[in-house]
């Protein structure tokens, strides 16, 4: 019988960027022998004993969304490169397809193939992989150089790039002038030169030091949120994948064990395996504001205190925040204040506002949300960037959210 699934993933839809089904990768000499056996239901290392043939990938199944930041990871031998270098096919497949805005990668010719990777896929490897006798500027325009784009527009181009990951000020410099963590970014603007949908990235960090790998992740965050390139990004290293994810795919022995968001990674682990691979994260690092906040309650600024007295206690609050009229937070009063201002006949609550409670954006991480509210008697408040009230944290739902979902041993 086949081997069991352990994960679920979503039927393909026509918005997927990128489509991966049923993907076979087999190293050796006699891959149809093994296929043979790996569809009766055979394991990796069975196969290998009675073949001599490699399982690398096995039955791998996954929809990548545009836009979106999809992390494959598993430990060494895990077959996560592998996957990944089948999608442009520096690997060839055994089985399987690849589909890239719906075109069979799989069934491109050479000469499609050469220009989908110019054009729709850029790769940055863990190896900088940059020209040692070229100048930083070249380095970048070095795709667009083999495009055959005219020298002027392509160091125009090429200096753009180096702009928008900072290093403008080193275009004539050579590689071994620059720090590791500055070489990584050179070859994330080669990547990005010749403005591909796709970005393919190889273990990019895992060379450098922990201080510049973290640097390089915030990075990698920030230029996303200006260029919105649909990412595949390969990593060893879990707190890397929760940090950066939008969706992950957890790898074992070749097969996908569980596709999904760092929470449900982490909350709802598939199977023995995965619950084993996380058990010791911080869930505080990955958790945000969004996850376990709640409605807030709120009063109109056009409201008066005897209105925002009469909503506490009916909800059994002691505070509560108020609102403009498009949502916007506008301060929060208490129980005490609007009494004393509903007996003393002051009707505008604007004069009787509180500012002196923490906020927070959905993204903020729970750790980062512990010491404002540790040091706060006032409810936190979630607003987005135009100031409108999300939604609201006290610190026992805070304390309760992290016991349910093991921030807390």
């Amino acid at each position: 019988m086949k081997a069991k699934s352990f994960y679920w993933e979503r039927r393909f839809t026509d918005t997927d960027k990128i489509k991966v089904q049923g993907l076979v990768k087999i190293f050796g000499s006699n891959p149809e022998s093994a296929l043979s056996l790996l569809d009766q239901g055979w394991g990796k290392e069975q196969i290998l004993a009675r073949t001599r043939q490699t399982v690398a990938v096995n039955n791998v199944n996954f929809a990548v969304r545009e836009g979106e930041v999809f992390v494959i990871m598993g430990l060494s031998g895990s077959g996560k490169s592998t996957v990944l270098r089948c999608i442009n096919r520096l690997v060839e497949p055994t089985r399987g397809k690849v589909f890239i805005d719906d075109e069979d990668v799989t069934a491109a010719n050479d000469v499609r193939l050469r220009e989908i990777r110019r054009k729709k896929v850029g790769m940055v490897f863990q190896r900088f992989a940059l020209f040692p006798h070229r100048t930083v500027l070249d380095n970048v325009a070095y795709g667009l150089e083999i495009q055959g784009v005219e020298r002027d527009e392509r160091y125009a181009r090429a200096r753009e790039m180096l702009a928008l990951v900072g290093l403008n000020e080193w275009e004539m410099a050579l590689p071994d002038q620059l720090s590791g963590g500055m070489q990584q970014r050179v070859g994330l603007a080669r990547a990005l030169a010749s403005d591909p949908d796709i970005l393919l990235m190889d273990e990019a960090f895992s060379a450098l030091d922990p201080l510049i790998r973290r640097e390089m992740q915030n990075e990698l965050l920030s230029l996303q949120s200006k260029v919105n390139k649909t990412i595949i990004f390969v990593t060893h290293d879990l707190d890397e994948a929760l940090k950066i994810g939008d969706r992950i795919a957890l790898m074992k022995d070749g097969s996908i064990v569980q596709v999904g968001t760092p929470e449900e990674i982490l909350t709802r682990p598939a199977d023995e395996y995965v619950a084993k691979f996380v058990e010791d994260v911080d869930v505080t690092r990955v958790l945000t504001a969004e996850d376990v906040m709640r409605p807030a309650g709120t009063v109109s600024l056009k409201d008066g205190p005897r209105v925002a007295l009469r909503r506490m206690r009916k909800e059994g609050f002691s505070s509560i925040f108020v609102v403009t009229r498009d949502c916007k937070l506008a301060g929060l009063i208490t129980a005490e204040e609007a009494l004393e201002a509903s007996e003393s006949n002051k009707e505008d609550l604007s004069k009787v506002l509180r500012h002196d409670f923490p906020t927070a954006t959905p993204e903020t991480p729970l750790n980062d949300l512990i010491p404002l509210l540790a040091h706060s008697k006032f409810p936190l408040a979630v607003i987005d960037d135009q100031k409108r009230l999300l939604g609201v944290i006290v610190r026992g739902a805070l304390l309760a959210a992290l016991v349910r979902k093991g921030g807390m041993k």
